[in-house]
């Protein structure tokens, strides 16, 4: 069924956080969206006080494609 499959984009980031943080699958599913945010900046450049946004999350999705 077309309803039970997931998006690319959460896709991509399950596989993205598999190789930034290390997280196994079932890591990724537990997490909450403000986790993998919380890691992801870490990535955020010092001066970036403002902290991460979407900007920051889909060039880091670009630079870091799956497969």
């Amino acid at each position: 069924m077309e309803g039970d499959r997931l998006g690319p984009a959460a896709i991509r980031l399950a596989g993205m956080m598999a190789r930034v943080a290390g997280w196994r699958p079932d890591e990724f599913w537990t997490a909450t969206p403000a986790d993998v945010r919380a890691v992801l900046g870490g990535w955020v450049e010092a001066d970036d006080a403002a902290g991460f946004d979407d900007a920051a999350l889909a060039a880091m999705m670009e630079r870091f494609p799956d497969g």
